[in-house]
Order: structure tokens, then C-alpha cells, then sequence
């Protein structure tokens, strides 16, 4: 019996050891986690969810009370529509920007080597310049005596020059082209990862071309071309430089909006307000998408 209490009192002191040796595993694991985290958390806090808490207090600093700045924007109808056209104008710019990506991405996933690298750098390339310079470009190269409107009258293909600019067009035609690459390299990430293997073995059963692409490439690339929508969708809806400049105030988008309290108008709380609505329906659609498509997989294809 005494040998035998001293091996259960063994046994209860090294499992005593051991949890405690764990337990010292865990902390010193928490605590390099934390100095990992620490500089990050420090800087989002300082530079991000500070000026938030901020930019929240001057929403309700109105004079006719702390909810009159959210009231007026939700109960004007000339507001309501500019947040509906800034809803249809980044769909139909993340629509485009996919449609036109999916093709390059398979492109690009069918080059090596060289090839390659000259391609990707041609993608990346326009990241590295301002958008601001950019659109410049484009106002040069869209307006009246433009290339573009040269090119089309020499070729006998219009009679006149055609207005692209200060109208959907010419925002469509900028916005794609700052946007795209946001939308292709997710795409061609997830091109990538397709098992070749499977694509052969469909052929080998008799599938044909169209039935290999429908059935087991399309939605092998999907969770890519998810990404590349909602990526390029959530930063259309913030957009400013592209539709101020080849839209106008006929193409206003809610950026547009709050430039305009802030600028001319001068009502710091109404732009709050509409900066913390335009968050609020960012959440909301994310909550939507996410009973739609599996955001977890979607960040992973990027």
C-alpha cells in the first residue's frame, strides 16, 4: 500500500509538473504573440480606430440633435438616389473589371518563364502609378481631339468626335482600368491552383471542351473570381479622384457627396454621417455575401 500511494503521489507531482510546464508554454507563446501584435494593434489604434471614434462623435455634433445628420440623409431622396447610383455604378464597374479579367488571368495561368514575368509586370505595372496621373491620361486620350476620337474619324468609323468624357462612359472606362488589376491577379491565383490532373481526366472520360470548363474548371476558379468581384467592388464604392474627374456632378457618387458637405457646404456632421451610412451598407452587403459565398474561401483565393 505504501508503495503504491507513493507511485499515485509520483504520478499526481509529474502531472502537476507537466501541466505547469504547459501552462509556461502557453503564456510565453501568448506573450511573444502579443509583442508580434503589439506594434500592429498600436498603429490601428492610433491611425485607424481612433480618428473612427472620432469621425463617429462628429456625426452626432449636430445642432438639431445627435441622430438629425443620419435622419436628413436617410430621409432625402436626392441622397438616397446618389447612394443607389454608387451601388449600381460599382456592380456594373466590378461586373465589367471580372469579365474582362477571367480571360487574362487564363491567359497568364497558360504562360512560364519569361513570358511570364513580362506579363505580370504589364499587370502590375499601372499599380505604380498615381491614379490621379492616370486619369489625367485618360481625359488626353478620351477628349474630342484625342487619339481615340482621331483614330475612329480617320478610319471613317463616326463622322464626329464622341463625347467620352464628363458622363458614364468615360467613369466606366477609368474605373475599369485602375480596377482591373484587382480583379485579375485573385482570378489568376485561383487558375493556378486547379489540378491539371483533373482537367485530364475529364477529357479522358469523354467530356467535352465546354463540358470540362462548366463543370469542373468554372467552379474550381470561382472562389478566385469571388474574391476579384468583391474586392473591386467594395473599392469602387469609395471612389473619388476617377468619377470626379471624367463624371462630374452629373455622375456623383458618394464620396462625391461627402467632398461636397466638407468643401462647399461646410457641414462636418452631414459628412460624417454619410461617411458612417456608406460604412454601415459596406457591412450589410458583406453580411449578405457571406450567406451567398464563403468569404473565408474568398480571402484565401487572394
Amino acid at each position: 500500500m505504501v508503495e503504491g500511494s507513493l507511485g499515485n503521489w509520483r504520478l499526481a507531482r509529474q502531472s502537476t509538473a507537466g501541466s505547469a510546464t504547459i501552462r509556461s508554454q502557453r503564456l510565453g507563446q501568448i506573450c511573444v504573440t502579443g509583442a508580434l501584435l503589439g506594434p500592429v494593434l498600436i498603429f490601428l489604434a492610433t491611425c485607424f480606430i481612433a480618428p473612427l471614434g472620432e469621425l463617429l462623435s462628429l456625426s452626432f455634433s449636430s445642432s438639431a440633435g445627435p441622430l438629425a445628420s443620419y435622419r436628413e440623409i436617410a430621409a432625402s431622396g436626392v441622397y438616397r438616389q446618389v447612394f443607389t447610383n454608387t451601388l449600381i455604378l460599382a456592380f456594373n464597374v466590378a461586373l465589367i473589371a471580372c469579365l474582362l479579367a477571367y480571360p487574362t488571368a487564363y491567359m497568364l495561368s497558360r504562360l512560364r518563364g519569361f513570358a511570364l514575368s513580362v506579363a505580370l509586370w504589364c499587370v502590375l505595372f499601372p499599380l505604380w502609378i498615381s491614379v490621379l496621373v492616370r486619369t489625367f491620361a485618360w481625359i488626353l486620350l478620351l477628349g474630342e481631339n484625342g487619339p481615340v476620337n482621331r483614330i475612329l474619324m480617320s478610319g471613317d468609323l463616326i463622322s464626329r468626335p464622341i463625347s467620352f468624357l464628363f458622363n458614364s462612359t468615360g467613369v466606366y472606362i477609368g474605373m475599369v482600368h485602375v480596377l482591373l488589376p484587382y480583379a485579375l491577379l485573385p482570378i489568376y491565383t485561383a487558375m493556378r491552383n486547379v489540378d491539371q490532373p483533373l482537367l485530364l481526366a475529364s477529357d479522358g472520360l469523354g467530356a467535352s471542351p465546354f463540358q470540362t470548363f462548366a463543370r469542373i474548371y468554372l467552379p474550381l476558379t470561382m472562389p478566385g473570381v469571388a474574391a476579384g468581384f468583391l474586392l473591386v467592388f467594395l473599392l469602387a464604392l469609395g471612389f473619388y479622384i476617377t468619377p470626379a474627374m471624367l463624371g462630374g456632378m452629373k455622375n456623383m457618387t458618394v464620396a462625391m457627396l461627402i467632398d461636397l458637405f466638407v468643401t462647399e457646404q461646410l457641414v462636418w456632421p452631414l459628412a460624417a454621417a454619410g461617411a458612417f451610412w456608406l460604412l454601415l451598407l459596406v457591412l450589410l452587403l458583406l453580411l449578405v455575401a457571406s450567406r451567398f459565398v464563403n468569404l473565408t474561401a474568398t480571402v484565401a483565393a487572394r
